[in-house]
């Protein structure tokens, strides 16, 4: 395989932001893997970036000066089954909505509250996806990468990605040095409704839902991502910018005080996980547009790109909205979107 030289990385990344991949190849195989890294061995292990669907990731410079390998493996099959559940093994390279959709059809529970959410399925255990209540790793039974310093395919059950709130192994240990080939998922024949979380609930009255089933609640989970989340194909952005902090159960009460209508879940540790949506929206950036970047007007836990903005300057707006929500409220905000 060779790399191809000079390509915009426009339309892979879904902020929209123009910037040039020195280098660039595309597998669709593992086979195609094994051949581009065994070629390229030694400038890969220098500096590379696998890329998927590009939903998570803020470019910032104009040119990467490095090999990008975008992964478009593909495959859906059941792989076994039990008494209760289905092993799912899924290629890195399909789409993640897709993919839910596919599990609807086919009647395996447990991804439906994960519905609308952009990116490939090999993102998902790296990142430990998550939305109304359910993360991926709630569901993941195993995931298969390919080790590109020793060139083998290694196995992680789901304790050895050691998930955290949006976090694994492949963002700590592992960072960059694994490509997830991969993941088998454990789904369920009788399905658990996670509806308490959020306005699910709500929309399902609304849908006038009487018998309910994983197709509903993905129908309501859609419904409600579509009226608050803009559509990456129609303005640039990736999503939930920031992670949910979370605070003590002392400074949740404080603020409490004088924002009685802020909400809180708590964690097993004692904490208190907040919306940093809320705070964003709290400290008066909502809707707020500096040139072509923005905070979008109807979810302020997104940020994006109004046609061309500059990747440093939705950074830029980042930096501002992190500062203010420390002075404002003392919580340091991290982002949830890789920075490149």
């Amino acid at each position: 395989m060779t790399l191809l030289k000079n390509i915009s990385l426009k339309k892979y990344n879904s902020f929209g932001i123009e910037t040039i991949a020195r280098d660039f190849s595309i597998f669709q195989s593992q086979d195609e893997l094994f051949e581009i890294v065994d070629q390229y061995h030694d400038r890969i292990l220098e500096s590379h970036l696998i890329l998927g669907g590009g939903s998570n990731i803020l470019f910032t410079s104009q040119l990467l000066d490095t090999i990008v390998l975008k992964n478009e493996l593909k495959g859906i099959q059941i792989i076994k089954e039990d008494d209760d559940h289905f092993y799912v093994e899924v290629a890195a390279g399909e789409n993640w909505h897709q993919f839910v959709l596919h599990c609807i059809n086919n009647g395996w529970a447990g991804v439906e509250n994960l519905s609308l959410i952009p990116g490939t399925v090999g993102a998902s255990p790296i990142q430990n996806i998550g939305a109304y209540g359910v993360e991926v790793k709630d569901l993941i039974d195993s995931v298969e990468a390919y080790h590109i310093a020793d060139r083998t395919i290694q196995n992680f059950t789901n304790a050895a990605c050691a998930f955290d709130y949006r976090d694994s192994i492949f963002k700590t240990k592992w960072k960059n040095q694994f490509v997830i080939t991969k993941v088998l998922f454990r789904l369920s024949k009788f399905p658990i409704f996670k509806t308490g979380y959020g306005a699910i609930e709500t929309e399902l009255k609304n849908m006038g839902i009487t018998d309910l089933n994983i197709r509903s609640v993905s129908d309501a989970v859609i419904k409600i991502r579509s009226s608050k989340l803009p559509d990456p194909a129609i303005i640039g952005n990736a999503g939930s910018f920031f992670k949910n902090p979370s605070i003590s159960k002392e400074q949740f009460e404080t603020i409490k005080q004088s924002h009685p209508d802020i909400t809180g879940y708590p964690n097993k540790d004692g904490s208190v996980k907040i919306a940093a949506g809320w705070l964003i929206e709290k400290a008066g950036w909502k809707g707020y547009r500096e040139g072509e970047a923005g905070c979008h007007s109807l979810q302020a836990l997104v940020l994006i790109n109004y046609g061309h903005a500059s990747g440093s300057e939705i950074f830029d707006l980042s930096e501002k909205i992190i500062s203010s929500i420390n002075q404002v409220f003392k919580i340091p905000l991290e982002r949830e979107v890789n920075i490149l």
